[in-house]
């Protein structure tokens, strides 16, 4: 039954040879997914389409399957002397490093000339000196399963589900995003904030943006200037972020500043907060960290969209869900790679014969999502409340 639920859903559709048989071997990714959705189900009333979760933004942007090549078309998996990389270029930043990463004056073809350079080089050699510059990069495999950690950094508060509560969303991009978007229709009250220099990249796809954001509070923010956002983490239930840990502690956003009680702060990383922490990563990259590949005869192949996020995404919503029933005052460390190395291990699924891949369904969108900074006053009477406090 979970491969035919993996072809229905789109995900088959995803995943594989784009010149051959498509790969359903992680077909048992959509029943844990969906345990985990039922977790939240069960503390929220919200039912979660877990299939549309994990294919909706292939469905919305026209994505396929494209083998080594992500569905998106950012990431690609390159052959070392003895393994396997991801290396993502979504960036403008990221491309621009290529010339020094391949110590050459100047790159005409970027993914020629990598794969080129590293066909002869250790797979070690080429994320060390990826990573010297600042490039998402992973190692097939690198990361071993990991469940979010949970820490105690203040006050309880009384048991709660999300209904009522403040949600103030820091993150960008899919998994935290998603988190927040299910908080929201659980009846929570979010609030996106982003900086005015550096909007929430999805922006660029408008679709998919509204998908993931569209009820939210939109807020503009300078993360220079944060006294009005100081003062909303300190009002704040619940917190998203997904900044490399840094970013914010050197601004003195960390969740070690003043809180209510019970209020739970869920950090989403590529990598953990160890030694990956200040390490870049996207949902590509970071799903080949884990080994959660296609493993079809001839692979490794991406496996279906960015797969990391909407784990990470559920897997996220569900902690903040039983945090919050716990009464909170925790810090939830949330990492994309150990995520996707959870559904690695599961057992893998064997082909079967006429397995026809549906294309992914495009997700049923709530509205459109407000314009950068369009709900600044709401968010400034929210946080004039919460200065009388």
């Amino acid at each position: 039954m979970t491969a035919t639920d993996w072809a229905t859903c789109g995900a088959l559709w995803l995943t594989g040879d784009p010149d051959g048989a498509p790969d359903q071997s992680r077909a048992a990714i959509l029943p844990r997914a969906r345990a985990v959705a039922d977790g939240f189900t069960a503390r929220t009333g919200i039912a979660i389409d877990v299939g549309v979760e994990l294919t909706g933004r292939a469905a919305l942007l026209g994505l396929s399957r494209r083998g080594r090549i992500s569905a998106g078309g950012a990431t690609r998996l390159i052959a070392t002397r003895d393994g396997w990389c991801a290396l993502t270029l979504a960036r403008d930043v990221d491309r621009e490093a290529i010339p020094a990463l391949l110590e050459t004056a100047t790159v005409s073809d970027h993914w020629a000339a990598i794969t080129e350079w590293a066909t002869n080089i250790p797979a070690a050699e080429v994320t060390a000196r990826a990573r010297l510059l600042g490039l998402p990069v992973a190692a097939l495999g690198e990361q071993a399963p990991a469940a979010p950690v949970v820490r105690r950094i203040g006050p309880v508060g009384p048991p709660r589900s999300p209904s009522g509560c403040l949600v103030v969303d820091l993150s960008s991009m899919w998994a935290g995003p998603l988190c927040g978007r299910l908080l929201r229709q659980a009846g929570a009250t979010v609030i996106k904030v982003e900086s005015p220099s550096r909007p929430d990249g999805t922006r660029r796809t408008p679709r998919f943006f509204d998908w993931m954001n569209a009820g939210k509070l939109c807020c503009s923010i300078d993360f220079d200037e944060p006294e009005t956002l100081r003062t909303l983490l300190a009002r704040a239930d619940v917190v998203l972020e997904s900044s490399r840990p840094s970013a914010l502690t050197r601004r003195g956003l960390g969740p070690d500043l003043p809180a209510r009680p019970g209020r739970v702060w869920a950090r989403i990383t590529a990598h953990g907060s160890g030694i990956g922490a200040n390490r870049a990563g996207f949902g590509d990259d970071a799903a080949v960290a884990g080994g959660l590949v296609g493993i079809a005869e001839g692979g490794p192949y991406f496996c279906a969209d960015a797969i990391a996020d909407p784990l990470t995404g559920l897997e996220a919503a569900r902690s903040v869900s039983e945090a919050l029933a716990r009464g909170g005052g925790e810090l939830i460390e949330v990492s994309l790679s150990a995520v996707a190395a959870e559904y690695a291990a599961l057992p893998t699924t064997p082909a079967l014969p006429r397995q026809v891949a549906a294309r992914p369904a495009s997700p049923r969108i709530a509205g459109r999502a407000s314009a950068l900074g369009a709900d600044r006053d709401a968010v400034h009477a929210l946080a004039s409340v919460a200065r009388t406090q």
